[in-house]
C-alpha cells in the first residue's frame, strides 16, 4: 500500500473516531500524522476539533493558528473558530466567525444556524430575521449545488464546474444552477459566458435580486457601466430602503465618473447604517479620486474607528502614499497580525500596509518580509503562468510578423480619437496621463480595459468553446469586422469621454495587443511608457493590485514579464516602425518642458503650458499614483528600490536571464 493510501486510510480511522466520540484517541492518531505530514491543513483541522470537544481549548486554538497560516480562507476552520469561541462565552466574536466562514463558504448551514442562535441571544432580532431567510434558501437548494458551493470554497473550480454542468444538463432552467456556474466562470476569467448565463437566468426570473446584483458585477467587469448602472438604478426603485443595493448604485456611479451622486448615496446609506466600515471605505475612495485627501483620510479613520480590523482602510491610507502612520496606528496593525479572524484579503491588506509603515521608519528589511507576504498571499490566489505569458508573446509575435502589418495598412476605423499609453504598471504612464489630460484637447479616463475584452472574446471563440484562437484569429480578421470592432471601441468608451476631441486610454497591458490596435485604430497614437527595470519592477512589486497584474506577485515573474515585454516592444517597433513613441519616466523628470513638447508633437498637438502645471489640473485620477500626479514634479522615488537591494537578487537574475 502507498504512502497516500496509508495516509487515507488512517484518516478514515480517525473519522470512525470522531464520529464514536473517541476524541483522544482521534487526537492521538492525528499527532502522529502530524509529525509525517506538518504542513496538512485539514489535519490541523480535525485536530482542533478534537481538542475542542475535549475543552482543551488552548490546545484547540493553537491548533487554528497553524491551520490558519497554512489556509487563511479555511472555511470550515473559520466555522470551527465560531465553535471554539461559543464555548469559551465569546458569543459576539463567535458571531463575526461564523459570519466569515458563510461569506467563504455559503454551503456552511451550521455556521447560518449558529448565526441565528447567537443573533437571537443577542437581541438583534431584525438580523436574525434576515440571516434565516438567507439560511432558508441555501438549506431549500437541491445537495448538488451544495456540493458545487463547497467545491468552490475549496478552490476546486474545474471540478465545481463538471459538477454544476452535469446538474443543468438534467435541470436546464434551475436559476440557482446558472448563478452557480456563472460564479464559477467569473473566477475562471470567462466573463462573457457568466454574462450570458445571467442574462438567460433573469429571462427566467426577473425579480431574481441576487442575480441581478452578480450581473451587476459581471457588467462592471466587463466595462458595461451603463447597464450596469440601469440595473443598479433599478434595484433602488425596488427596493428604496435598502441599503447594499444603495451602496451598489454609489459605485456604479463611481463606475461612471458620477463622484457626486456616488458620494451622496454613500451619505444616505451610512444614515441607515451609521459608521458602517466599508462604506466609509467606498465613499473614502471617492474622495480620492477626486483629490479631496483629506476627506479621504477622515473617512479611512472613521472605518478603522468603527472596526480597527478593517483592513481594507488600513491599505487605503498606506496606498495614498502621503500619510505617515503614527505610533498608534502602528501597534494597532501589528497586533492584528495574530488575528485569528483574518481572512486571506484582510491579511494581504496588512501586510501592505505594514510594508509602508516599516517603509517609513526607514526599517527595510521588515518592510520588505510584508511586502513579500502580501504577494505571496496573493500568489496563492492566482493561476498566473509565466511560460505560459512567454509562449503566447511569442506566438503574437509570429502572427503580427511584417506581412501582417503590410495587410492591415490599408482599413479600420479611421478615428484618430484615442490615445493609448501602454507599458508595465508603475512606470510613469499615470504621470504621463495627467501631462496629456491637462491639455485643452484631451480627456484623460483610466485603464480602459475594452481592448483586453475584445481580445478575450477574440481568443474564446465560440461561447462555451475551451479552445484558443488568439492571436491567430487576428490574421482572419477582414476589412468589415475590423472597422466594426474599431467603431465599437470608441462606442463602449465614450461613456467615459468629457467632450474633447481626444482622449487617453492607459490600460498597461495593452502593449499585448497593439497588433490588434493597429488593425481596428489604424490611425490612434500609442505611447510606451518606460522606467528603469528596477525601479519599475520593484515599485510593481511592493504596490498591491486587486487583479490583472498576477505577474507583480513574485520577483522573479515580474523580472520575467519586463524582459519579455521589452522583447515584445522591440517587436512592434520592427513591424509599426515610427508608430509609437517610446517616453522614459526619468528623462521626463529631468526635462519636463522638453519631453512634454516631444510627446505633444507626436500626438499632433499644439504646445500648452498648462501641460507643464499638471498638478494643478482637477479631475478624478484612480490609479495607485493619484496622489504623486498631483504634486509638481520630482525624483523622489527614482532610486527608491536601492534600499531593499540586499533582497532583490530573484528580480536580478531574472532581468539578466536573457
Amino acid at each position: 500500500m502507498n504512502t497516500l493510501n496509508t495516509k487515507s486510510s488512517k484518516l478514515s480511522d480517525i473519522e470512525v473516531h470522531m464520529r464514536a466520540g473517541e476524541f483522544e484517541a482521534a487526537r492521538a492518531s492525528l499527532a502522529a500524522l502530524l509529525e509525517e505530514s506538518p504542513d496538512d491543513p485539514e489535519l490541523h483541522y480535525l485536530t482542533a476539533v478534537c481538542c475542542r470537544y475535549l475543552a482543551n481549548y488552548d490546545a484547540a486554538l493553537e491548533s487554528l493558528g497553524s491551520l490558519k497560516r497554512l489556509s487563511p480562507d479555511h472555511s470550515r476552520g473559520m466555522q470551527e473558530q465560531g465553535h471554539l469561541l461559543v464555548a469559551v462565552g465569546e458569543p459576539r466574536r463567535a458571531l463575526e466567525a461564523y459570519a466569515r466562514a458563510t461569506q467563504l463558504n455559503p454551503a456552511l448551514i451550521p455556521s447560518w444556524r449558529a448565526q441565528i442562535k447567537l443573533l437571537a441571544q443577542l437581541k438583534l432580532n431584525a438580523q436574525a430575521e434576515s440571516v434565516a431567510l438567507q439560511t432558508k434558501r441555501i438549506a431549500a437548494l437541491p445537495t448538488p449545488l451544495l456540493h458545487v458551493i463547497e467545491l468552490r470554497a475549496q478552490g476546486k473550480l474545474l471540478k465545481a464546474e463538471q459538477l454544476c454542468r452535469r446538474f443543468l444538463q438534467t435541470n436546464p432552467t434551475h436559476v440557482e444552477g446558472m448563478r452557480q456556474l456563472a460564479d464559477i466562470g467569473v473566477r475562471l476569467g470567462i466573463l462573457e459566458d457568466a454574462e450570458f448565463l445571467l442574462e438567460s437566468a433573469l429571462q427566467l426570473d426577473q425579480g431574481h435580486v441576487e442575480v441581478t446584483v452578480d450581473y451587476i458585477q459581471v457588467l462592471r467587469k466587463r466595462q458595461k457601466h451603463q447597464r450596469a448602472l440601469e440595473q443598479a438604478r433599478s434595484l433602488t426603485e425596488r427596493f428604496p430602503s435598502n441599503p447594499q443595493f444603495r451602496s451598489l448604485f454609489a459605485i456604479e456611479s463611481m463606475q461612471v465618473g458620477d463622484y457626486p451622486t456616488a458620494i451622496e448615496n454613500f451619505d444616505r446609506v451610512l444614515q441607515a447604517l451609521p459608521d458602517e466600515p466599508a462604506t466609509l471605505t467606498s465613499q473614502g475612495h471617492a474622495f480620492k479620486t477626486m483629490g479631496n485627501q483629506a476627506a479621504a483620510v477622515d473617512n479611512y479613520r472613521r472605518a478603522l474607528a468603527a472596526n480597527s480590523r478593517h483592513c481594507e482602510a488600513w491599505y487605503s491610507l498606506a496606498n495614498l502614499k502621503t500619510v505617515r502612520f503614527t505610533r498608534d496606528d502602528f501597534n494597532a496593525m501589528q497586533s492584528l497580525q495574530s488575528d485569528p479572524l483574518l481572512v486571506s484579503a484582510d491579511q494581504i491588506y496588512l501586510h501592505f500596509a505594514l510594508g509602508k509603515a516599516h517603509e517609513d521608519r526607514d526599517e527595510y528589511e521588515a518592510s520588505f518580509r510584508h511586502y513579500a507576504k502580501g504577494n505571496e498571499l496573493k500568489r496563492l490566489q492566482s493561476r498566473y503562468d509565466a511560460q505560459q505569458m512567454a509562449d503566447e508573446f511569442r506566438a503574437i509575435q509570429h502572427v503580427c510578423n511584417a506581412s501582417y502589418a503590410d495587410r492591415i495598412a490599408r482599413g479600420g476605423c479611421p478615428a484618430a480619437d484615442p490615445i493609448f499609453i501602454v507599458g508595465l504598471p508603475r512606470s510613469g504612464s499615470t504621470l504621463l496621463e495627467q501631462i496629456l489630460s491637462s491639455h485643452s484637447q484631451v480627456d484623460g479616463t483610466l485603464e480602459l480595459p475594452n481592448i483586453l475584452a475584445l481580445a478575450h472574446s477574440l481568443r474564446r471563440g465560440d461561447r462555451l468553446s475551451n479552445e484558443s484562437h488568439y492571436p491567430a484569429v487576428l490574421a482572419t480578421l477582414t476589412e468589415e469586422q475590423r472597422v466594426a470592432f474599431g467603431q465599437q471601441y470608441l462606442d463602449d468608451t465614450r461613456v467615459h469621454r468629457a467632450g474633447a476631441h481626444y482622449f487617453i486610454d492607459k490600460m498597461p497591458n495593452n502593449f499585448r495587443h497593439i497588433g490588434l490596435i493597429k488593425a481596428i485604430l489604424p490611425n490612434a497614437k500609442i505611447i510606451d511608457a518606460r522606467r528603469d527595470p528596477m525601479a519599475c519592477c520593484f515599485s510593481g512589486f511592493k504596490q498591491l493590485f486587486a487583479e490583472g497584474q498576477e505577474f507583480s506577485y513574485s520577483l522573479h515573474d515580474i523580472g520575467r514579464y519586463y524582459r519579455d515585454y521589452e522583447e515584445l516592444m522591440t517587436h512592434w517597433r520592427r513591424v509599426f516602425p515610427d508608430s509609437i513613441l517610446h517616453v522614459q519616466y526619468e528623462d521626463v523628470v529631468n526635462d519636463l518642458e522638453g519631453q512634454v513638447r516631444r510627446i505633444l508633437h507626436y500626438c499632433g498637438l499644439p504646445f500648452e503650458t498648462a501641460c507643464l502645471d499638471f498638478h494643478a489640473t482637477q479631475r478624478a485620477v484612480r490609479t495607485a499614483s493619484s496622489e504623486q500626479v498631483r504634486r509638481p514634479i520630482n525624483t523622489d522615488g527614482l532610486d527608491q528600490w536601492r534600499h531593499y537591494a540586499p533582497w532583490l537578487d530573484p528580480l536580478v537574475h531574472a532581468l539578466e536571464n536573457t
